[in-house]
């Protein structure tokens, strides 16, 4: 009869779980469905926007450096001020950056005769009255060393380049041209490609008028974000700000995520898309998974449900509030019992005192000797301590290697007298997990309780007093 009971208890216990798990499964889906979409919004897509802005920002930085490097020069400034005599030179040079660093191109164009030099040779000379060469008096008038823009190129004019700008100066620093290198935009487009692969998201930068200037291979629609399908709406929220989150419907009706941000260097703004689709059926998926486990885990308990009614008595026993290394009392139970002691003590006007109890460079012994070696040093001195305590102390063991004692009726002078015959007794005793033999001491803080104190002040002014003693060279007692 008392086995079929327990087989009773161990299916009702095993439906009870399953149904729990199945109706907590169904409402963190309807709740992870409502809140996917901000962390769409506010996590996911700005994060794939920060690695792609990042990774064009390595590209840059290392543009920079290789402008600057040849902005100073002495053989480009040199040769500038002795009169650009033998262009060869100047073309070699060139020609040696665009090989070294596998540049697009490199350049350089001088303040006094104007030449455009490039590493194919004397390509122009550079004019107010040319459109296409304002960069030029636009980086010669800088209050900073570069400028980055973005620009067809002049040895091709179909292909369209990054260029880094950077202002020469004599040893005078006075301005005598301008050098620097050009990326090819192909570069960041093949970024653009990897991350719309990796991600699974619409991937793209346009100007301020909403161009689309660079896109990924599977791109669709319009090439205008007002002309794109749903956007025309939010197409002047994201061109009239450095970065926005918004969204829109598509026209198959789906909520489509939207994270913009600006590339200042560019003038550009990279966009990046996701349609709510795809984050929906990863939600779903993990419906159908839970339910799954729900399932396996019922088959599970209806197995093992009889062997945990047996053991419900050892359970109950677990639970009282013992720890199974050393047989102290848990934290928990430690809890109710000071706030007891409290009472007693505030009720007959009687002292209680609290020791808080350190091992010494316990993290060397569980290293140096094993964890069980550490186990056998914890059984050990919860066995010491026991041994200089009466039947109304309590010895809790706090967490890890932190042990507490609550002294009734004990004052914060014969607290310590306890406490350092326990530090005595514990550095006497070595304990030897086999031939090893390992001595520890402890560091000890004593704290007498004050009328209307918490237990959480008590243990930080017993803390405080333990890591003073560790501070002044341990295997000592300190007070609060």
């Amino acid at each position: 009869m008392l086995a079929q009971k327990k087989v009773y208890l161990a299916v009702a216990l095993a439906g009870a779980l399953v149904f729990g798990f199945i109706a907590t499964s169904v409402i963190s889906y309807f709740l992870a469905s409502d809140s996917v979409n901000d962390h769409i919004a506010e996590e996911t897509l700005p994060l794939t926007s920060d690695n792609i802005y990042s990774e064009i920002e390595q590209d840059l930085l290392r543009s920079v450096l290789i402008s600057s490097l040849m902005a100073h020069d002495t053989l480009l400034r040199d040769w500038t001020l002795d009169g650009e005599a033998g262009p060869d030179k100047i073309v070699r040079y060139l020609r040696e950056i665009q090989n070294k660093y596998d540049t697009t191109t490199a350049f350089y164009v001088s303040e006094q005769t104007r030449n455009y030099y490039h590493a194919d040779g004397v390509l122009k000379q550079v004019s107010a009255d040319d459109p296409q060469d304002a960069w030029y008096f636009r980086t010669r008038e800088l209050n900073t060393p570069y400028e980055i823009n973005v620009d067809t190129d002049t040895a091709d004019p179909s292909r369209l380049t990054i260029f880094l700008n950077y202002r020469v100066t004599d040893y005078q620093n006075r301005f005598i041209g301008v050098t620097g290198i050009g990326l090819s935009v192909d570069s960041v487009a093949k970024l653009i490609a990897s991350y719309q692969t990796r991600y699974a998201r619409e991937i793209y930068l346009t100007d301020r008028e909403g161009r689309v200037t660079l896109r990924g291979p599977r791109f669709e629609g319009a090439e205008n974000l007002r002309e794109r399908a749903g956007m025309s709406h939010i197409a002047t929220t994201i061109l009239a700000t450095p970065s926005a989150s918004v969204s829109y419907e598509s026209a198959q009706g789906r909520r489509v995520y939207v994270n913009s941000r600006l590339i200042p260097e560019f003038d550009w703004y990279l966009i990046v898309e996701q349609a709510q689709s795809s984050a929906e059926a990863r939600v779903l998926g993990a419906l159908l998974l839970n339910i799954g486990i729900a399932i396996a885990i019922a088959a599970l308990v209806g197995a093992i449900g009889w062997f945990a009614v047996r053991n419900y008595q050892m359970s109950l026993e677990q639970m009282a509030g013992t720890d199974p290394l050393t047989g102290c009392t848990t934290r928990r139970v430690f809890e109710a019992i000071f706030d007891q002691a409290r009472k007693n003590a505030l009720r007959n006007q009687s002292p209680l005192s609290l020791l808080a109890i350190d091992i010494d460079h316990f993290k060397h012994i569980n290293d140096a000797y094993g964890h069980a070696a550490g186990d056998l040093v914890l059984y050990s001195l919860a066995d010491t301590c026991r041994s200089h305590l009466r039947d109304t102390d309590t010895l809790c063991r706090w967490g890890g290697d932190e042990f507490l004692i609550l002294l009734v009726d004990c004052t914060l002078s014969n607290a310590l007298h306890v406490a350092d015959a326990m530090r005595a007794a514990v550095a006497s005793r070595a304990v030897r997990p086999g031939q090893e033999s390992i001595e520890c001491t402890i560091s000890v803080g004593a704290a007498e309780y004050e009328p209307g104190e918490e237990l959480r002040s008590l243990v930080a002014r017993a803390d405080l007093a333990m890591y003073t003693a560790k501070r002044d060279g341990r295997d000592q007692v300190a007070k609060a």
